[in-house]
């Protein structure tokens, strides 16, 4: 089932135990999917599950901030609500990888590319994300990369 037809089927399910928080937040998501397809290909495009994978980790991460900016301000509140919003988005994500498998992937792209200094981790980073294949987050993966290219 691909991640679209997941999404719609959990707002059926959603509407149905009315579970308002997951409802809203799916809605959000969908919403977010479909303004992705339309800057991508126009408003009959249907994305892949590689598309609605970026559109999580890009609700994801505006969620992290979130919660950042709110617990700065002592907002306790709105932090716990999108920490809630954060785990619904969560399960579309495929599994992440481990930290070795994910050392394992960047070596393998410093190897690819033949790079062996700091100036070519735009190469290394563009072949560790193709290999990581959404199962890793850029930050995790920069970091790696500056490790391991001295």
């Amino acid at each position: 089932m691909s991640l679209v037809t997941q999404i719609d089927a959990d707002i059926k399910q959603a509407m149905l135990s009315k579970d308002t928080e997951k409802l809203s937040v799916l809605r959000m998501l969908k919403s977010s999917v479909k303004y992705a397809a339309i800057e991508k290909g126009g408003a009959d495009f249907v994305p892949g599950d590689a598309e609605v994978i970026t559109v999580v980790r890009r609700e994801l991460k505006k969620r992290q901030d979130s919660i950042e900016s709110f617990t700065k301000a002592n907002r306790t509140d709105l932090a716990d609500k999108e920490a809630k919003e954060l785990t619904v988005l969560q399960a579309y994500l495929p599994a992440g990888l481990s930290e070795a498998e994910m050392e394992q992937i960047v070596k393998d792209a410093i190897a690819e590319v033949g790079a062996t200094t700091k100036a070519q981790m735009g190469a290394v980073m563009k072949a560790a994300q193709a290999k990581a294949a959404g199962r890793a987050d850029g930050k995790t993966l920069s970091s790696l990369v500056q490790k391991l290219l001295k």
